[in-house]
């Protein structure tokens, strides 16, 4: 998009100084009359102002264009983040329940295991 961009920013400028520097030369060097020279000026003033804004919006269709695109694609991430939050989230809650299961069976050997040495002892 940068890249784009600056080529147009180029492309403006380039135009603009390049019209200025042939108006310039045009008006010192021609031999014509000031009334022929002013409409030249006028004419090629007219058209580098409708090639400039033609231009301009060229690069704000452009600059839509990539702000959608940009949008979409953040959109798509944030739809990807939501399902992977998600799986992240079972994953965890699966590895809790299954610690939860595994500390409840220590517990219960550990109870019989006592109750065995007490059981031993008595005897």
């Amino acid at each position: 998009m940068s890249d784009e961009g600056m080529n147009v920013k180029d492309f403006v400028i380039g135009a603009l100084v390049g019209g200025l520097a042939g108006a310039s030369a045009a008006f010192l060097l021609t031999p014509k009359s000031g009334r022929e020279i002013r409409r030249n000026i006028n004419t090629q003033a007219r058209e580098s102002t409708s090639s400039l804004a033609d231009k301009m919006r060229d690069l704000s269709r452009s600059v839509r264009r990539d702000m959608k695109e940009l949008t979409d694609s953040a959109d798509y991430l944030m739809e990807d983040f939501e399902g992977l939050s998600d799986d992240i989230a079972a994953s965890v809650r699966q590895e809790v329940e299954d610690l939860q299961r595994s500390v409840e069976q220590l517990i219960q050997e550990v109870e019989e295991r006592e109750k065995q040495k007490r059981g031993g002892s008595l005897s």
